[in-house]
């Protein structure tokens, strides 16, 4: 027993030392180890020049342990070497019929390309391979930049024309990522529609090719860009899960193929639907981040890593980054009637409720007085603000709270001063129909005197006004997506250029007004990605605010995504999209898993709801930190037509922890599951305090983290009914 001990300590210490040398090259063998807390990822350059994948899983303590890459035998002529090997970044050439990372068209219509090793930069966390056709300068620079404390691998590539031609850029890919040979990999991705988003869905992996996507301008809600593999045996807090998220706003692809070589091989990056990319000689195309990780401990952990990473090198504060303040909006009090006096009414409700940030949605500006006109005229509307918005804003101010506003940018009305004046602006085809959706088109961001224009007057509203907050909105998909200023073949550009505007219009935004928050809004979750995170404080995961759809979709929204950006209000009862009744108490406690907000026509509350409201939130913001900053327990999923749902969390110094105990509906006289609770510290003590609900008799007020794990916390046996809701605290003694 000392002998095992003393190897597990040994294997530990060799672990942590190649995390500290978070990326290690073997010149002898040219192989590349690439080191997290977690896992290890590996590829090597063989005999001939390609770039092979050699191992991702488990971190590795011996680098001697991978093996060289190697040149592989031909099965038969219809099953040639390239089919057998794991490329790094197979381009579309020679006898490779797999799904590439990149196919280019020469001008002379040659489209064979076959990538070859020519050098590497290495430093302290990145890494750049470059890699060159066989003949042409047509070069690839792999970029890796692994974050060694999160156990998450960064990959994107530049695809550079450096001949003396023109290229065109067909298939332009952020990664492949090869699993380890085998088969029976189970699949795991989220899927949904407006009101519905992030469902889980769980499938095995068949032969042949699997493509989640979005070709509808935006991130999407039908299918969210990320998944996770598993070897089919994993559970929420066991089994090898590899899981990836690709950063990107606009049109994206990620497919999953399995060959029937018993390989596994996940690619993503820009759609190539309708997808063309010229580049002159001399010019580049850089491909999105695709970040990916590895958990030996479930879905479970993968979340967690995720979660983490996500706060702390994603987020536009990264570290800094403050837990989100406790919101009102007041698009369901009031939708677009909004005016100054009614708007101050709900403030002052609204502050006495303990908010800490208002918020004014659609319908301030220009003739907005419905949804068929208005957008793209920014302008305060004298009707319902004579004064323009500063009586309003220093009245929200002098009530102690933030004043945030709801904006559009993207889009146009026809019944607007800005379609009249440039109905040349809109994503179109000459002659052709121009598709409204919601009653409005969208702008062509991709233009530079679009782009201009909305940078502008998104400055002016913000150096005007002191504004802390904008709600940015985004309610249709692309339509019709002309660019008839630019010539045939470079109008294609237009799915690459309008979202890189889009990033570039909130960077500067930032810039110039740090002390602005964003969210990102698109009917709900439709763009919810690690690209637009990288400069939002917040998402909105759903139009859908009914409290038990909710469980669901913030289930799976955190499969992704941290807490901390998932906003999630409490609006009105009976819910406006399922006519369902539920407490007030349940909406609260569904939305309090995330970072709460209050959407309800709060003028209408009785003296009981309003004195419950007002607990819950002082209650929150005592536990908020470990809510949506804590490890994250999914310990019983609302999924498959579950009674029951449970989440806890814990914050890292394992000083506190929160649950939330949720019933759909008691059937045949069931008591709650007992709920074994997870991440505490074994030896401390922890005293349980009630939020809302009670523990069973005899249950102790205080106990070990041991006993809180091993034995579990029952509630009260009245616990039973249909849309009822829980939680608890534990403190450490």
């Amino acid at each position: 027993m000392r002998h095992i001990a003393s190897l597990s300590l040994l294997v530990a210490l060799a672990a942590s030392s190649l995390t500290a040398q978070s990326i290690q090259y073997v010149e002898s063998r040219k192989i590349w180890l690439l080191t997290t807390r977690d896992s290890t990822y590996a590829m090597g350059v063989d005999p001939e020049g390609t770039l092979q994948h050699l191992y991702w899983g488990a971190p590795l303590w011996r680098a001697d342990d991978v093996p060289a890459a190697a040149v592989r035998r031909e099965l038969s002529s219809f099953d040639p070497p390239a089919m057998l090997q794991r490329e790094e970044f197979p381009a579309w050439g020679g006898t490779r019929y797999y799904e590439p990372a990149l196919k280019v068209t020469r001008a002379d219509g040659n489209r064979d390309v076959v990538l070859r090793y020519v050098s590497h930069q290495m430093r302290e966390s990145s890494l750049d391979i470059t890699l060159k056709d066989i003949r042409d300068d047509i070069q690839v620079v792999l970029h890796y930049r692994v974050y060694p404390d999160h156990g998450i691998l960064e990959r994107s590539a530049t695809i550079r024309n450096e001949t003396a031609q023109p290229l065109m850029v067909e298939s332009a890919q952020s990664a492949t990522w090869n699993l380890p040979a085998g088969e029976g990999y189970q699949l795991t991705y989220l899927t949904g529609r407006w009101a519905a988003e992030t469902q889980v869905n769980h499938e095995a992996i068949h032969q042949g090719m699997k493509v989640l996507e979005s070709r509808k301008g935006h991130t999407s809600h039908n299918i969210n860009p990320w998944f996770a593999i598993d070897a089919g045996d994993a559970g929420e807090e066991h089994g090898s899960v590899w899981f990836g998220a690709l950063a990107w706003s606009g049109n994206w692809r990620i497919t999953v193929e399995q060959t029937p070589y018993q390989q596994v091989r996940v690619t993503g990056g820009l759609n190539t639907f309708d997808f063309a990319y010229p580049l002159k000689p001399g010019e580049a195309l850089d491909t999105p981040a695709f970040y990916a990780g590895y958990s030996a401990q479930g879905f479970g952990a993968a979340s967690r890593l995720l979660h983490r990473f996500e706060r702390e090198e994603i987020a536009p504060g990264g570290l800094s980054s403050r837990v989100r303040p406790v919101l009102y909006n007041s698009w369901e009090a009031t939708t677009f009637n909004v005016n100054e006096a009614g708007q101050k009414v709900l403030a002052t409700t609204a502050a006495k409720l303990g908010v800490e940030l208002f918020v004014m949605d659609d319908g301030w500006f220009g003739q907005r007085k419905d949804d068929h006109a208005g957008l793209g005229d920014w302008y305060v509307n004298p009707e319902k603000f004579p004064h323009s918005l500063k009586p309003l804003i220093d009245k929200v101010h002098a009530l102690g709270m933030d004043f945030g506003l709801w904006v559009e940018p993207e889009m146009v009305n026809p019944d607007s001063d800005l379609y009249r004046k440039h109905p040349d602006w809109v994503l179109s085809f000459p002659g052709r129909p121009r598709s409204e959706q919601r009653n409005q088109l969208v702008l062509n961001l991709a233009r530079p005197d679009v782009r201009d224009y909305v940078l502008g007057f998104l400055d002016k509203l913000l150096s005007e006004n002191d504004i802390a907050f904008l709600k940015w909105d985004y309610n249709r998909n692309w339509t019709e997506p002309g660019w008839d200023q630019l010539p045939a073949s470079e109008q294609k550009r237009v799915y690459v250029e309008f979202t890189r505007n889009l990033y570039a219009i909130l960077a500067e935004l930032r810039h110039r007004h740090p002390k602005v928050e964003f969210e990102s809004c698109s009917g709900g979750g439709g763009r919810v990605d690690l690209g637009i995170l990288r400069y939002v404080d917040e998402v909105w995961p759903s139009d859908n605010t009914d409290p038990f759809d909710r469980l669901t979709q913030q289930d799976g929204f955190t499969y992704a995504y941290t807490p901390q950006i998932m906003m999630a209000w409490v609006t009105d009862s009976p819910h406006w999209l399922n006519k369902r009744s539920t407490s007030l108490s349940y909406r609260m406690l569904s939305s309090m898993q995330g970072s709460l907000g209050i959407g309800a026509n709060i003028a209408n509350w009785s003296p009981e709801e309003f004195a419950l409201a007002k607990r819950l939130i002082s209650e929150y913001r005592q536990v908020q930190t470990t809510i949506v900053q804590g490890d994250l327990y999914r310990l019983i999923s609302p999924r498959n037509g579950s009674e029951f749902s449970v989440t806890q969390t814990v914050n890292p110094e394992k000083t506190q922890s929160v649950v939330f105990a949720f019933i759909h509906s008691t059937q045949q006289g069931r008591l709650f599951p007992r709920l074994k609770l997870k991440g505490l510290d074994p030896v401390a003590e922890y005293a349980l305090s009630p939020i809302v609900g009670k523990p069973r008799t005899g249950t102790p007020p205080v106990a070990s983290g041991a006993w809180w794990m091993n034995h579990g916390l029952d509630l009260d046996d009245g616990f039973r009914g249909d849309f009822q809701g829980a939680a608890f605290r534990l403190d450490k003694q």
